[in-house]
């Protein structure tokens, strides 16, 4: 895009004395007669840039012209280089590394090897999330509805949906949009959707940020206490921190939180096996008992079979 060409070459500019009308044409991969007009449109902005002719001549900003060279510095590109590479492992492409190089051309003391911050926003099922997001960003950029299967606890149901924001949230990629279904916002998985296809365009709607706070997403509806063998101390601290638990004389670790959902509260104890107790509340106590001696039935059944 020619803004992002401009911004490049005024980058390299503030970084580099002089360059030549070839090196940019070079760099930004297309014509002297393009960067030429770049170098206009840049001087018409109040940039007073000077080209001198001959063997030793380039493109260079008017001396004594007060800018400040320091647009970014290596510690700020290199941050902005971390997150585009975490981009770029979703979609599988080095396009937002790409653009990067061109707006950070001249930085002497940065390296694209300099990986000592790693971020991959990828899946193990890459190959099935990649082609989904690329969708929804050209869908969200023109202004195109998106349908799609969606299955959840509650069953699978056909959706539309106006897309405004692409999250990723929860080690997991979202889409926020309108549903037409719900008449509402609504965050939607992007794994638990198929046949997922661009439809007609829409207005689009004055839309805030989405708020995803545990609280707004998570609201707290089953108070529970726990007590957790002290061998998945490393689970407790990994989910919630090393103040969610204290540890009792015998060793054991009394553990609360809150649950949304009632059939997540039995799933986390079950997922424990027989190394997790839930003390509060009693009713709850008695569900999973339920959820236990369902298994045991199945299995006994199974085995006598």
């Amino acid at each position: 895009m020619k803004i992002d060409r401009m911004i490049g070459i005024l980058s390299i500019l503030l970084q580099k004395e002089k360059v030549t009308a070839p090196y940019l044409a070079e760099k930004f991969e297309v014509s002297r007669r393009t960067i030429n007009r770049d170098i206009e449109a840049l001087c018409m902005a109040g940039i007073p840039l000077v080209t001198e002719p001959g063997k030793n001549g380039g493109i260079s900003i008017m001396e004594g012209f007060n800018i400040d060279r320091t647009l970014f510095t290596s510690s700020d590109m290199q941050a902005i280089l971390a997150g585009l590479r975490g981009l770029d492992s979703v979609s599988g492409t080095n396009r937002y590394l790409q653009l990067m190089e061109k707006l950070s051309a001249g930085t002497s003391d940065l390296s694209s090897g300099d990986n000592h911050i790693l971020i991959n926003l990828s899946s193990w099922y890459k190959s099935a999330l990649s082609p989904k997001i690329e969708l929804l960003q050209s869908a969200i950029h023109t202004g195109n509805k998106v349908s799609f299967t969606y299955f959840s606890p509650k069953g699978e149901s056909v959706r539309w949906v106006e897309p405004y924001y692409l999250v990723f949230q929860w080690a997991g990629w979202y889409l926020w949009g309108w549903c037409e279904r719900r008449e509402d916002f609504r965050l939607f998985k992007l794994m638990r959707m198929t046949e997922l296809y661009v439809q007609d365009t829409f207005v689009k709607r004055t839309v805030a940020p989405p708020d995803l706070s545990d609280d707004r997403v998570f609201p707290p509806v089953f108070q529970i206490k726990a007590k957790i063998h002290p061998s998945c101390k490393w689970r407790l601290i990994e989910e919630y921190g090393p103040e969610s638990f204290q540890v009792l004389p015998d060793g054991m670790l009394l553990f609360s939180t809150s649950f949304s959902d009632h059939d997540n509260v039995i799933g986390w104890i079950a997922s424990f096996g027989g190394r997790a107790e839930l003390l509060e509340p009693e009713y709850l106590r008695r569900d999973v008992l339920r959820f236990a001696e369902g298994i045991c039935e199945r299995y006994r059944s199974d085995s006598e079979t």
